[in-house]
């Protein structure tokens, strides 16, 4: 692995911590309601989907390790580009269910660097 891999996979595992800890405590409607949450959630997934497509790029082999690479990458494309749809009910349930596996293979792959 790359220096530069490297840190972009310490980016992605830093907007992980940051939007667990933007959401500790939270439900879904506060999250709804909580305009500042919601926003530096979505900036922080665009992070991790700029961070995983550099990544990718500069070691292919992420594609096979990360299964839901492409949409991950897609999501930071909707948050950057298509903003007026982004469906929070959405974002909620990638805070909840999937960044935490994330998170996970993230720190899988940088132990093994």
């Amino acid at each position: 692995m790359t220096k530069e891999t490297r840190q972009r996979l310490l980016d992605i595992q830093n907007a992980c911590l940051a939007i667990s800890h933007y959401t500790a405590g939270l439900d879904f409607a506060t999250y709804e309601r909580e305009d500042m949450v919601r926003d530096a959630v979505e900036r922080r997934l665009g992070i991790i989907g700029e961070a995983l497509s550099r990544a990718a790029v500069l070691d292919p082999g992420l594609v096979e390790r990360v299964p839901e690479l492409r949409q991950i990458v897609g999501l930071r494309n909707r948050v950057i580009h298509g903003y007026d749809a982004v469906d929070d009910e959405i974002v909620w349930d990638i805070v909840l269910h999937k960044l935490p596996r994330l998170q996970a293979l993230v720190a899988e792959l940088l132990a093994e660097a």
